[in-house]
């Protein structure tokens, strides 16, 4: 989809291991918002970070974590990105 003037970032935030139905949550996201058309979404990796378990987890420590922060980005038109937020509310237990 091509998206023409103004556009709204939806920023997630998840555990890389968060885990739904055997596959990455990250992955369960990205899918959903291309089913729904949206006009584009990617997922970063990070370097550092911590969440609800205040661990800070980095890559500077010689055996890699595995649960680095993983941030989900999902671009539209703001009426579509709102539209779309329903189509998450069952995977909001994993941690985000």
């Amino acid at each position: 989809m091509t998206l023409e003037g103004p556009a709204t970032r939806l920023t997630i935030m998840v555990g890389e291991s968060d885990q739904t139905h055997h596959h990455p949550v990250y992955t369960e996201i990205v899918h959903r918002a291309h089913r729904a058309g949206l006009a584009g979404a990617s997922v970063l990796r990070g370097i550092e970070g911590f969440g609800k378990s205040n661990y800070i987890p980095t890559t500077r420590l010689l055996s890699l974590s595995e649960d680095l922060p993983v941030a989900i980005c999902i671009v539209d038109a703001e009426e579509r990105i709102r539209a779309f937020l329903p189509e998450l509310e069952d995977l909001r237990s994993r941690g985000w």
